[in-house]
Formats: structure tokens, sequence, C-alpha cells
């Protein structure tokens, strides 16, 4: 299977992040099938990129097809996807399924279910920093493999968030046991 490429992202956020469900993301080879991923645009007041380019969010202006990483509470970091200038999909869980025990190992033993089950779990699981960030996502330590079969993909208000969270872009692979929160 060949890895996503750039043109994939180079469309409005909310369209690459349905179509992200079940898409595989392997770091390094630690990964498995994204279940749970959210989107946001320049337009957006919950979005990084609302008030413009900054020094932390530059990746977010740059090509489609890239990693945004930046750090939350000062403690987690979080992978977002670039797709058009000031968009991007954030990350919100997988199904571990590549390489588990090394995920296992960087998350404290902790159980499937718990391992990438938040944006920050999942960084933690992959052993994603900001040495990710503006890194090409077709390229490795990257690899997104098109998703196997068609998903029931729920719809949502995004969560985390205090602007914007009427915006129904959170989408997840309804019945995942691995969402970070239930669909409401």
């Amino acid at each position: 299977m060949n890895s996503l490429t750039p043109t994939f992202f180079h469309r409005p956020a909310a369209d690459v992040a349905r179509d992200l469900i079940g898409v595989t993301l392997l770091v390094d080879g630690v990964g498995g099938p994204l279940v749970e991923v959210e989107a946001y645009d320049q337009a957006d007041p919950a979005s990084h990129s609302f008030n413009g380019a900054t020094p932390r969010n530059s990746a977010m202006f740059g090509p489609a097809g890239h990693a945004y990483v930046y750090k939350i509470y000062g403690i987690h970091w979080c992978l977002n996807f670039v797709c058009q200038p000031g968009s991007a999909v954030l990350i919100r869980a997988l199904e571990p399924l590549h390489w588990v025990s090394r995920m296992q190992e960087r998350r404290g033993g902790l159980s499937e279910r718990q391992l990438c089950s938040g944006p920050g779990k999942l960084c933690q699981a992959l052993g994603v920093t900001i040495a990710h960030n503006g890194l090409p996502l077709d390229a490795l330590p990257f690899e997104l493999l098109p998703a196997a079969e068609s998903h029931d993909i729920a719809t949502g208000p995004r969560i985390g968030i205090t602007k914007g969270v009427e915006t129904p872009w959170r989408f997840a692979r309804r019945g995942s046991p691995f969402l970070s929160k239930p669909m409401r």
C-alpha cells in the first residue's frame, strides 16, 4: 500500500478529517488505524491559526501534508496534519495494532484501550515530539496507509475547547472502544 500524498491533504480540513477515519498512521512502524480526529481552519475561533501565523503555528501555514506538532498545557504533545494554509486536522485517537509492546513501554504498561485514546496519549505512545513538527507525512518516520475498508463515521462537536464548541468537526469511527471520549 502507498502512503497518502500531499494532494490528499490539500482540501478543506473537515473533508480531510472525515476521510482520515480508518487510515493507518505509523510513526517508525508504531501505530494503527485512526478512529478519532478534529478539523480546524483559519476562520475558526478555536484554531491556532485564527489570529494569523506565529512561530508556534507556522507549520499550519506551510505545505499541505506535513505535521504540525505543539505542546498543550505545557506537558502533552499534539499531532496535527496540515491541510490547506491555516488549517489542520488534530489526531485524537487510534486503535493500537502495530508494535503494541512499544506503545505500552512508552505509556507505562497501560491496557490497549488506554494507549492512544487522546491526543497527548497518542503522541506519547507513538513517540511524537516537537522534532516531528514540519516533517512531511509521506516520508519516514511517518506512514499513512489508506483505509482497508469504509467505516460508519459519527460526527459531533469538538471537545476540550471553549470557542467554536458547536462546530461539528469531530469525526470518529462509530462504536470504537478507543475514542478519547464517547460521542454525544
